[in-house]
């Protein structure tokens, strides 16, 4: 609720301490409108409300002072810290006067796979339960990579691509010369020993071997000494690099943000009232557009369970009938065939006689068959996927006037829907000309923002997907020989270039209009690019 009283600024800056931190002005109604850091606290919120700077600043900074009703601060240990903490608070509040944290940008993280043949340290943005040991997140990303480098030539490990490195890849291989790599693809080492050296780069990065670093540090003192200048500079950065990437850093996760918790159960509860639904979205499916290029346009369904994800039921489209960037005609595509299918699976199920015999319109139809599907329990036919309790897509008036145009031609007409708008995170509804906008700090909107970002996660990775096969596709226009129809027969054959590479010369010679000169031609052509 708006604040009638607004608190006296100047009192409560008094009290911030200067130490380095995370601080979030919030506008009239509470809701966060900006997260920034700073070295030193109270210096910089100071600088906010001092008349030179509402006078001279842009016009989007007065605008910001002039909004500023109150603000929170988070104090941390150092500014590595802060800009972790301050990265996660934009994905969290979404103040509409940040930026640069809106994106889908992390933070670098350092990946080891232990199930590797001989595992190696990659560099990576996202954390996947895979197996593998992950490291950071890492705040000065050029620091990282000059250590995991260094690093790399210190314990002998590979940092070749290769999964499994052979004597093929040895011979392209500058590494072993320069005695930067222990050679574990021609068996100089044992997998004991490497493994071995693996794991003491792993203690090193957990910052369990300071005795490396000042060895390091006491050479750089030794060469000083001998006036080699240049060998001690270059030892000091090195020093430099590895005391950066490896500052202990607490890491913010979506739990240890300061403020609330998620709880999935009362944000689904929330939501429902809020809305005005007849009870808690329990089931919800959200929709978006990924067309960052006119080719291969894409989209993305995911569908929450109880405020959780169901990752199990995402699906993912291409659009087929859409021609270059059309958000609202894609958008329109989408939940046609989304709904479509499921109306003609309850279709099948129930039999078309029953179907078409029944009064019902399609949603009384389908909770009908929902409830004695559950009153039934598991059974040896196909999974029966039910309707949503709430439909969103990511878009404004249009993308949602599409939506609701199309459902209302499957008979959907009381299947509720909303869109969620990007910019200021309003909250379209069917019917309502002015939108509603929930409060920032609410467990509701935090809900909504969840599952549109996940569908946007989820929909750019399936565009990236598409576009790496495109261009590892492309090799093969280079190939003498293949014309564009051979390069279709053989990507629909294999499946892919990745696959291609694998087959034996008879195996491709075996697809229609390839002879077995072509098909070796192929083979020596695709173990040279």
């Amino acid at each position: 609720m708006p604040s009638d009283a607004k608190p006296d600024l100047q009192r409560k800056l008094r009290e911030v301490p200067h130490k380095p931190g995370v601080y979030l002005h919030k506008d009239r109604l509470g809701s966060v409108i900006y997260v920034g850091k700073a070295r030193d606290l109270r210096k910089r919120l100071a600088s906010y409300f001092t008349p030179s700077r509402q006078r001279l600043a842009e016009h989007k900074t007065r605008a910001l002072i002039e909004s500023i009703w109150d603000f929170d601060i988070h104090e941390v240990r150092n500014e590595p810290e802060a800009l972790l903490l301050e990265g996660k608070l934009i994905k969290e509040y979404r103040p509409k006067y940040n930026i640069a944290f809106r994106d889908d940008k992390r933070f670098l993280l350092v990946k080891m796979h232990p199930g590797e043949p001989w595992p190696r340290f990659q560099l990576t943005r996202l954390r996947k339960e895979d197996g593998a040991r992950y490291f950071g997140p890492f705040a000065h990303s050029g620091a990282l990579r000059r250590t995991i480098a260094w690093m790399n030539r210190e314990f002998g490990l590979r940092s070749c691509r290769p999964l499994k490195p052979d004597e093929q890849d040895y011979r392209h291989c500058h590494n072993d010369i320069i005695r930067n790599c222990a050679a574990p693809c021609i068996g100089r080492i044992s997998r004991e020993d490497y493994l071995a050296k693996v794991e003491r780069a792993c203690e090193f990065l957990q910052g369990q071997s300071k005795d490396l670093l000042a060895s390091i540090e006491e050479e750089m003192r030794e060469a000083a000494a001998s006036l080699d200048f240049e060998r001690a500079a270059e030892l000091r950065d090195m020093v430099a690099n590895l005391k950066q990437t490896l500052r202990p850093t607490r890491q913010f996760r979506r739990r240890g943000v300061p403020g609330k918790a998620i709880d999935s159960e009362a944000d689904v509860a929330e939501l429902g009232e809020i809305l005005g639904l007849d009870g808690p979205p329990l089931v919800m499916e959200c929709f978006d557009i990924s067309n960052i290029s006119s080719n291969h346009i894409v989209a993305s369904m995911v569908r929450f369970r109880d405020g959780l994800p169901d990752n199990a039921n995402y699906r993912r489209y291409r659009i087929r009938t859409v021609k270059g960037q059309d958000d609202f005609a894609s958008m329109a595509e989408v939940v046609r065939r989304r709904y479509s299918r499921i109306l003609l699976q309850a279709r099948e199920r129930v039999g078309a006689e029953e179907a078409d015999a029944s009064q019902e319109n399609p949603l009384e139809a389908m909770r009908r068959i929902e409830a004695g599907e559950e009153e039934r329990g598991p059974s040896g036919k196909r999974p029966f996927v039910r309707l949503p309790d709430l439909v969103i897509v990511d878009g404004g008036k249009g993308q949602l006037g599409m939506a609701v145009k199309e459902l209302r031609r499957l008979g959907l007409h009381e299947l509720p829907v909303i869109g969620l708008a990007k910019q200021r995170e309003e909250v379209f509804r069917p019917g309502e000309s002015e939108p509603l906008v929930i409060p920032h700090d609410r467990g509701a909107l935090k809900l909504l923002q969840r599952i549109r970002d996940e569908a946007h996660r989820f929909a750019n990775g399936y565009h990236q997907l598409l576009m790496k096969r495109r261009v590892e596709e492309s090799i093969l226009d280079d190939c003498p020989g293949v014309s564009q129809a051979r390069k279709e027969r053989l990507l629909e054959r294999f499946g892919s270039v990745s696959r291609l590479r694998k087959a034996t010369g008879e195996e491709i010679a075996a697809v229609p209009g390839i002879g077995a000169k072509l098909a070796d031609e192929i083979v020596r052509f695709l173990e040279t690019h």
